[in-house]
């Protein structure tokens, strides 16, 4: 790669504003603002009923497979957590009132150039690093994990550029990759400047995004329809246009991008300890203080194996329901499914993560509301694309047989109809990833020979993240599809996040 690449930190170039170029807007300008109500309580009233059908029962954390899993490794839910950090931040929204979206500012810059881990550079924040390279936190102990740190911290905060990527356990040590990644890239390319390394990394990261992470969760059908002669062309975007810079839409941060709030599993397991299955959030009725919640310094024996988040080796798949099988306990977990059920801990949130107790889905359901969105039927009729039918839409798990326990309720059934036809867009597009699965081969031994039926997003959903990530991206003169599309790294086509992770562990061959 050559020098001409190099560019300036975003953080400090004077020349572009972040406030100017963040800001919100709409992709459907001209569509009717959904409403479920004769006046707000309805409206709140109706909403509550959705979420309520929304979260599943409560199940508690466990090791072997699972009816609701998807083909999808789970760290591809906190990579995408990690990539929302990235291109969104509205420290100043409010639930409380009706906010206008064109009047909302992004104060993360809406392009994927790292600076929720870059922060505003060496120069402006220099307690992040040691010359060019990061620096790092405590080492973290965890059985059979040998290399492992917490993020930099003063006082338990990290000291890194977005304090929302240390807000679980999960996020908060792949963010520490990411600096380790980073740090490998400099001494791998000792005789670059930092711009130039900076690039490199932010390189990597677009081209797991746009060819690792996009086809995990959006249809093949949906990306087809975006590329010509098999690769990404801008002509193609029908939906997402700018006058100067890309603007984040709120049809995507408050809706569509918002699918991975279904992709959560009750907890994880971090390592080998017996006590190492954690639950996502702590029990209200019952609290675990060794939940993985986070915005504090990582508790002992907390050091994650990646090889339970992404394969980076082949494990045994594990058997269901035997708790006493010894490969459930190191087999690689994978998200739930893309559907319109979150699990349980997410019905009430905790203090850690928001002031108000209400539950995930009702959070998400109501700021679409109050920022007037249109619903998922409108906007697919705006798409060219026929709605959904109502019996199509289906509140509860896409699990392949649905037992007494899996609820599945009709939209149109709730709340007495007024959903009918005028669904949320945030659940239509959960609802319409269940009409569109995909069987995904399981890298795992032992593993269901057919594969495992899989939700990706659909023409509605998939089509706004779709264009919305490339949108960014052809946006950027500093992008990789801007300066360089047809590049790939050193080590072939094929790189993906579990070789960004490998790499950032030390293993594997150099990158330059």
């Amino acid at each position: 790669m050559s020098s001409r690449h190099a560019i300036v930190p975003r953080g400090l170039n004077a020349t572009r504003s972040p406030l100017s170029q963040g800001r919100f807007g709409r992709m459907f300008r001209k569509l009717t603002p959904a409403t479920f109500g004769v006046n707000d309580a309805d409206n709140v009233a109706n909403l509550s009923a959705l979420a309520d059908k929304m979260v599943g029962k409560f199940d508690a954390p466990k090791d072997g497979p699972d009816a609701e899993e998807s083909g999808i490794p789970a760290l591809y839910t906190y990579f995408g957590q990690f990539v929302d950090h990235d291109i969104t931040f509205d420290p100043v929204s409010s639930l409380t009132r009706q906010q206008d979206p064109d009047g909302l500012a992004d104060f993360r810059t809406p392009s994927f150039d790292l600076d929720n881990v870059y922060g505003r550079g060496p120069n402006d924040q220099p307690y992040m690093y040691d010359g060019n390279k990061f620096r790092l936190g405590e080492t973290l102990s965890g059985a059979g994990v040998p290399d492992a740190n917490d993020l930099p911290r003063f006082k338990g905060r990290a000291l890194i550029g977005d304090p929302r990527n240390d807000e679980n356990s999960i996020v908060s040590q792949f963010q520490a990759l990411m600096l380790r990644f980073h740090n490998r890239m400099v001494d791998d390319n000792d005789s670059l400047s930092f711009e130039d390394v900076q690039q490199r990394v932010r390189f990597h990261y677009q081209y797991v995004v746009l060819n690792d992470f996009l086809p995990r969760i959006v249809h093949a059908s949906v990306l087809d329809e975006l590329k010509t002669a098999g690769r990404y062309d801008r002509s193609k975007l029908a939906h997402y246009h700018w006058k100067t810079y890309p603007f984040m839409p709120v049809e995507f941060s408050v809706a569509a991008y918002r699918l991975g709030h279904s992709m959560i599993r009750p907890g994880y397991r971090l390592n080998d300890a017996d006590n190492m299955l954690l639950q996502i959030f702590p029990d209200p009725n019952n609290p675990d203080q060794n939940a993985l919640t986070g915005f504090r310094a990582m508790g002992p024996g907390r050091a994650i194996d990646w090889g339970r988040f992404i394969d980076l080796d082949t494990r045994a798949y594990g058997v269901e329901d035997d708790d006493t099988n010894p490969e459930n306990k190191r087999r690689l977990q994978f998200a739930y499914r893309i559907d319109a059920s979150l699990v349980d801990p997410l019905r009430k949130l905790p203090p850690e993560v928001a002031s108000n107790p209400a539950s995930l889905a009702l959070r998400n359901l109501e700021r679409g509301w109050r920022l007037g969105l249109p619903s998922g039927q409108a906007v697919a009729r705006a798409m060219n694309v026929t709605p959904l039918a109502d019996d199509q839409i289906v509140i509860g798990k896409a699990v392949d047989e649905p037992g007494p326990d899996d609820p599945q309720t009709k939209i149109a059934s709730i709340a007495n109809g007024v959903f009918a036809g005028n669904c949320p867009l945030w659940t239509y597009i959960l609802a319409e990833a269940r009409q569109f699965q995909t069987t995904v081969a399981i890298p795992a031994t032992g593993a269901p020979a057919a594969g495992i039926n899989t939700p990706q997003l659909g023409p509605v959903g998939g089509r706004i993240v779709a264009e919305v990530f490339l949108g960014m991206l052809f946006g950027d003169n500093s992008s990789v599809l801007s300066l360089d599309p047809q590049w790939t790294p050193v080590t072939g086509p094929g790189f993906a996040l579990k070789d960004l992770v490998a790499y950032a562990l030390g293993q594997g061959d150099p990158l330059h």
